[in-house]
């Protein structure tokens, strides 16, 4: 029984190996449609434009005066001073007050002192009181005070505006009482 089971075996292997030879699978007909595919299709490849030319320039500005010269915009700066017509403008030559070195918005109001003729403001500045008169200078925009009251100091300060021109402008420190 073994015999005719691998003599059936390889009868099965035979025949099976014959009809695979039969046939190809379809691979055939795939081909035709490509060669057809190929023979009817038109190719459209676009030229690639040439490059531009490149035309070399010489320079002729070397000899200009450099729009971005530092030179260039701090003479433009001193025409500009010249010309001011407002006259105002900060005393750079005198000594500093110990108040120029805070800005004013750093710096509170928290009471005033008042002799006989004169009155003092006490201003706090980095947990430190200073006691201030009028014409004392305080904040770093060049600012004089030039009125003190019981409850607020008045000063001008002199600011560069959009121009680059000097301008007074008007500020207050008013009283901070301590909320309880």
């Amino acid at each position: 029984m073994t015999s005719s089971r691998i003599l059936h075996a390889a009868t099965l292997a035979v025949m099976l190996a014959g009809l695979t030879g039969c046939g190809d699978g379809g691979v055939h007909e795939v081909k035709q449609w490509m060669d057809e595919t190929r023979r009817s299709a038109k190719v459209m490849i676009t030229p690639i434009a040439p490059p531009k030319q490149f035309t070399p320039s010489a320079y002729d500005g070397k000899n200009d005066v450099d729009p971005f010269s530092p030179v260039k915009l701090s003479i433009a700066l001193a025409k500009a001073q010249a010309n001011s017509n407002s006259g105002i403008k900060p005393d750079f030559d005198r000594r500093r007050e110990a108040l120029e070195a805070y800005p004013l918005d750093t710096i509170t109001m928290v009471g005033t002192l008042e002799k006989p003729g004169l009155s003092y403001a006490l201003l706090q500045a980095d947990k430190t009181v200073f006691k201030v008169k009028v014409g004392n200078y305080i904040g770093q925009n060049f600012g004089m005070v030039t009125k003190i009251t019981a409850t607020e100091v008045e000063l001008k300060e002199i600011v560069r505006d959009a121009s680059g021109e000097w301008v007074e402008r008007d500020a207050k420190l008013e009283l901070q009482e301590n909320k309880k």
